[in-house]
């Protein structure tokens, strides 16, 4: 474990290929700030730095950008760094991966991101960036992992990210973003992960989101998310994480979720679904975490499959929910008792409003209508009441 302030003679090292300095103690003399990044500027074969995960402070200089234009990979996430991201980073041409995450930098992405165009991993993320996300970022036709989660970001998602269809990760969780998920997002064809989660996105979940085959997890819990679930879900079949909790979203679970046969982990908390909880969802073997608290969903709660090792906690909140006693709901009525007790109920009340009027007609019309009625009845003994009455009717 490397201790001390970081040395500027590595700046002398005229030939330098890589510095990894990664992982250690290091600091720097608090009134020199990052200068030994200057120093580095005379290094014209670096094509790696990595200081990531020290004690550095101070402000990223302007000269960054004259760094070396073989450098690929830039790593100074969790340093304590503050300040804005100069604009000269876009200088740095040929950066495959720029790491900055977890600082304390401020002020907004600067437009010159846009020149990195063989990037192909950028990381912002827990940090204090704020403004908008700008469209420049579409131009990164080479970037598979776009990581700005935990920012201050504000406004829109570009619909250009839909563009970037070598994307795999694409993580904006835990901003302030607005307005609708872009259904051009759909043409991520190979993103693994997506996670929007924690934003105030509105309107409906696009039906284009079923186009993502590749997907494996899905966050898009904590918005405002509102209308019916697409049943176009269900064919994410690589899908094993999908949260969709603290929303708006209204209607049923589709059966369509019993297509998901990769899931293991599934939260629809928070809603206000209803209709009942689909049979169908037995045969998703290895789902292992099931929320559907507090919505309002209703009937019997499926006790098949991995639903036996489900607890109250995956179902609370749902009043009109019955099932199990280990699912610590109400039972459920036997619909055969209930139909048998209901219909004699009917027919007695059926047989005094018979009997109520001393008219031969009107006994007449009341014993036709009684007949029909136990013919409806499945199991009724028909045979012998019928033989009784019809004797009745006849001396009327």
């Amino acid at each position: 474990m490397l201790t001390g302030n970081v040395p500027t003679f590595f700046g002398e090292l005229t030939f330098l290929q890589r510095l990894r300095l990664g992982n250690n103690l290091l600091t720097n003399e608090p009134s020199l700030g990052l200068s030994f990044l200057t120093s580095l500027t005379n290094c014209r074969s670096l094509s790696e730095l990595v200081i990531g995960s020290n004690r550095l402070h101070g402000v990223i200089p302007n000269s960054v950008g004259n760094l070396s234009t073989s450098l690929e990979l830039l790593d100074a996430t969790g340093c304590h760094i503050n300040g804005m991201i100069p604009c000269e980073i876009g200088n740095l041409s040929n950066l495959v991966a720029l790491g900055l995450g977890d600082n304390d930098l401020t002020g907004s992405i600067p437009e010159t991101i846009g020149n990195l165009q063989k990037i192909q991993r950028l990381q912002l993320y827990d940090t204090e960036i704020h403004g908008l996300i700008p469209d420049n970022i579409c131009k990164l036709t080479h970037l598979g992992e776009l990581i700005l989660m935990n920012t201050k970001l504000h406004g829109s998602i570009p619909s250009c990210l839909g563009n970037l269809t070598s994307l795999r990760m694409l993580q904006l969780g835990s901003n302030a973003l607005t307005s609708h998920m872009p259904s051009t997002l759909g043409s991520l064809k190979y993103i693994i992960l997506l996670d929007l989660s924690s934003n105030f996105l509105i309107g409906p979940l696009p039906r284009e989101i079923g186009s993502m085959k590749s997907i494996v997890q899905l966050r898009l819990s904590g918005n405002q998310f509102s209308s019916y679930i697409p049943t176009s879900i269900g064919e994410l079949q690589s899908l094993v994480d999908l949260s969709l909790s603290r929303n708006r979203l209204q209607g049923p679970i589709p059966e369509s979720f019993a297509d998901m046969v990769s899931l293991e982990s599934l939260d629809l908390s928070l809603n206000n679904l209803s209709g009942t909880i689909p049979k169908s969802l037995e045969k998703l073997l290895h789902l292992g975490y099931l929320n559907v608290s507090f919505n309002e969903l209703s009937g019997e709660i499926p006790n098949g499959g991995t639903f036996n090792n489900f607890t109250t906690g995956s179902f609370i909140g749902n009043e009109e929910l019955c099932g199990a006693p280990q699912f610590h709901v109400k039972a459920c009525k036997d619909p055969n008792k209930r139909t048998r007790f209901s219909k004699t109920k009917i027919f007695l009340l059926l047989l005094q409003f018979g009997c109520l009027d001393d008219e031969p007609a009107i006994h007449i019309f009341w014993f036709r209508k009684i007949h029909c009625f136990i013919l409806s009845i499945k199991g009724f003994p028909t045979t012998r009441f019928f033989k009784q009455q019809t004797t009745l009717a006849r001396t009327i």
